[in-house]
């Protein structure tokens, strides 16, 4: 799901752009390599989200940071 950005009405102030947060990953949320729960979130800055298990995040990490990726690391309080 691609983060949704809204821009706020002017007002007579300069237009503020507001970025709206991701749900929290849920237990039905799946690895895209491997279909393990996903505890880790990368947003590219293409809009496009992958979600990792911890594993797969470990070893995509050092890619996905030098692509600019934004990664949000889930509790494992379930």
């Amino acid at each position: 799901m691609a983060p949704a950005t809204k821009r706020a009405e002017d007002n007579g102030r300069s237009p503020m752009n507001a970025t709206l947060t991701s749900p929290e990953l849920t237990r039905a949320d799946r690895c895209d390599r491997c279909g393990a729960a996903a505890r880790v979130r990368a947003k590219l800055p293409s809009g496009a989200e992958l979600l990792f298990c911890q594993h797969h995040a470990k070893e995509h990490e050092s890619r996905l940071i030098a692509l600019a990726a934004v990664l949000e690391i889930s509790s494992d309080d379930d």
